[in-house]
């Protein structure tokens, strides 16, 4: 199963890069490349432990519907969503945050496995998640940063 680590340095308060990575609003922004839109569960705003968002969006030309699960939650710590339906065999999305010296550095770790085979997974689904991931933290950077 492929694992992309993303590390992103913020300088801004923990707290703040937390919830910025999980409010649903951020997200959509960051991904509307997609068109991708929540649909169902929490729409907007900051998403909570146990609550789910389902997403629609264009990927790899394909309109595609994945639901999600927050799983785990510790304020600012760390959060996980889980896909509970979707494209993906499975996917695990794991948040952590590290204060330091009033910055912070954000660490993504992202499992997923496909329905297609591990050889797709790694030669171009990797690729692909991973510029996806990149985006969005650069917006998180972006909104954290500005204010």
């Amino acid at each position: 199963m492929p694992v992309i680590e993303l590390v992103t340095h913020i300088n801004a308060p923990i707290g703040k890069c937390f919830n910025l990575a999980r409010n649903i609003d951020v997200h959509m922004l960051s991904t509307r490349q997609t068109g991708e839109k929540a649909i169902a569960g929490r729409t907007s705003g900051l998403i909570e432990l146990n609550e789910t968002v389902t997403w629609r969006a264009k990927h790899l030309g394909v309109w595609q519907t994945l639901t999600s699960k927050i799983t785990e939650m510790e304020y600012p710590n760390f959060f996980t969503d889980e896909m509970v339906k979707g494209a993906f065999k499975n996917m695990r999305h794991e948040h952590y945050f590290y204060s330091i010296n009033a910055q912070t550095l954000m660490k993504d770790i992202f499992r997923f496995e496909s329905p297609v085979g591990m050889i797709f997974d790694i030669i171009f689904l990797n690729d692909y998640m991973t510029r996806l991931l990149e985006k969005r933290n650069a917006l998180i950077k972006e909104i954290a940063e500005m204010s």
